[in-house]
């Protein structure tokens, strides 16, 4: 291949401005700038080419604010309160038995929680969903503030997924103790 000259390459930016179809750089420079008035696109005397207009069309796309300010705000806010949340849930979610024993002490159930096998198992699957929720969570807010949609509604409804599904998880292993069982069953009986 030989290195031949592209289309353009030896022209001077005057020329390349005459070509394009823009005043010379001299008329630019001595021309006083026009301060468009609110609400006009262009001032009236200013000439348009084909180049200058697709350039300020261009324009107000990527200046397009990214939804609107409060919505962000609540969403982040809520992002944020979220993975406090469950950072602190989770963590008392991997030691399950204890969480219980207290649960049954608040509720005045006799008896200590005895079903330790599930107990770690669920409280694990609680942890781990409670993380996967969150970051799904966060996932779609993100994705949805930055097309611009009205967002602060999907961290309340992530959260409320996520709680059910976990405290099903947390059910289960509730409902497999003895001590529990009996309360339950001494409470309808009555």
């Amino acid at each position: 291949m030989t290195d031949r000259p592209q289309y353009g390459e030896y022209a001077t930016p005057e020329e390349q401005r005459r070509l394009a179809g823009l005043p010379p750089l001299d008329a630019v420079a001595d021309a006083p700038a026009a301060t468009p008035v609110p609400g006009s696109a262009a001032p009236l005397d200013a000439p348009t080419s084909s180049a200058s207009a697709s350039t300020a069309a261009a324009s107000p796309a990527s200046a397009k604010p990214l939804g609107r300010p409060w919505d962000r705000i609540i969403t982040i806010a809520l992002l944020a309160y979220g993975v406090i949340n469950v950072f602190m849930t989770a963590m008392s979610y991997l030691d399950l038995p204890t969480l219980m024993n207290q649960s049954m002490e608040i509720l005045g159930i006799d008896g200590k929680f005895t079903n330790f096998a599930q107990g770690k198992i669920w409280g694990t699957v609680a942890a781990v969903v409670l993380v996967v929720g969150w970051v799904i969570t966060a996932w779609l807010s993100l994705r949805r503030l930055r097309r611009g949609k009205l967002t602060w509604w999907v961290p309340l409804v992530g959260a409320a997924v996520t709680m059910i599904v976990a405290s099903i998880c947390i059910t289960v292993p509730m409902m497999g103790d003895p001590a529990f069982i009996a309360y339950v069953s001494g409470a309808s009986g009555q």
